[in-house]
């Protein structure tokens, strides 16, 4: 986290005991600027508004959604430079899949903040990737920018479900 990074691991690891508030100030957990910390967490909630109507509740409470969404704020709380994440989109109603996606897009183009980002769902994740790599057991099959990968015949016919030429 010192350097830099902040992870969001798969299926979200929120601590289900501690409060959403205690989560999120756990990203901050290297940082001493009590003010700053306070703000960075106002501002999250803003972001995350259901955060702040629960941020008593315990973590477990939440729906799945809702965990993504903490897990990301944990995260953010570190004021990375870059931020990992692994399969955002798991296990997620498609609605809240979409908001997920446009959060990040939306960190990105705001922040400037470098993601990088493992997803299977390759449309959501090229929506909001400026590149892409596609691996299969751990090879790199195809690379290239966003628009490449989604012009790319193969791809669309392999992860994209588009037979046609569009």
């Amino acid at each position: 986290m010192r350097l830099g990074l902040s992870q969001v691991p798969e299926r979200r690891l929120v601590f289900g005991p501690l409060s959403v508030e205690d989560n999120i100030l756990l990203g901050a957990y290297t940082r001493f600027r009590r003010r700053e910390v306070e703000a960075d967490a106002q501002a999250l909630y803003a972001m995350f508004p259901v955060l702040q109507d629960r941020r008593k509740q315990p973590a477990a409470a939440l729906s799945g959604g809702e965990q993504q969404m903490l897990a990301i704020a944990r995260a953010l709380m570190a004021r990375p430079r870059c931020l990992l994440l692994d399969e955002p989109g798991m296990g997620l109603a498609p609605q809240v899949c979409k908001e997920i996606f446009r959060r990040v897009a939306e960190l990105r183009r705001e922040r400037g903040l470098t993601v990088l980002l493992v997803e299977q769902n390759a449309k959501s994740a090229l929506a909001v990737a400026d590149r892409g790599y596609v691996l299969e057991t751990g090879r790199v099959l195809v690379s290239g920018t966003s628009e490449e990968l989604l012009a790319n015949r193969d791809v669309r016919r392999a992860y994209l479900g588009r037979e046609r030429d569009t």
